[in-house]
């Protein structure tokens, strides 16, 4: 083999490895910019999404996840996320099977394949939902409090 030709070879197998490893960095950086799973009860589930490698890292997570939760508060014609939302989540019983304080405007949660109604309060506002989770797809509800919903700021 000509000395260039083995030169390119070893540069080609050189970029590969190190495109592998930039790519094994970003994948664990990823995952580590992922708030703790929780587990209430038999479900599990992550809150969060406050600053952008968290939010990101959410975003990608979510396909994963059954249940994809968004919490907004419409203002000035877009949405800004809301946190400090109250969710109840209950089963076609009527059961809670999640109940918590979201710490971000994301919610991902590993539900059994089922119906479900969410209720989720944010500074005394209610909105309800009904869900379906579905074996082997996530489901993405965004819930959107009307403007001028107080998100505790003065």
């Amino acid at each position: 083999m000509a000395p260039d030709r083995r030169g390119t070879l070893n540069l080609a197998a050189a970029m590969l490895a190190a495109g592998l490893l930039l790519g094994s960095a970003a994948q664990a950086q990823g995952d580590s910019a992922l708030p703790p799973v929780q587990k209430s009860g038999a479900v599990e589930y992550l809150s969060g999404g406050i600053g952008l490698d968290e939010s990101t890292a959410i975003k990608s997570a979510s396909r994963q996840w059954p249940l994809s939760l968004v919490f907004s508060v419409q203002a000035a014609g877009k949405a800004e996320f809301a946190s400090d939302v109250k969710l109840t989540i209950r089963d076609a019983k009527g059961a809670p099977v999640l109940e918590t304080t979201a710490s971000g405007p994301f919610l991902l949660a590993k539900l059994p394949p089922g119906s479900y109604s969410l209720r989720a309060t944010l500074a005394g506002k209610l909105l309800e939902r009904k869900v379906q989770v579905k074996a082997g797809s996530s489901v993405r509800v965004e819930l959107v409090w009307p403007a001028g919903t107080n998100q505790g700021r003065p």
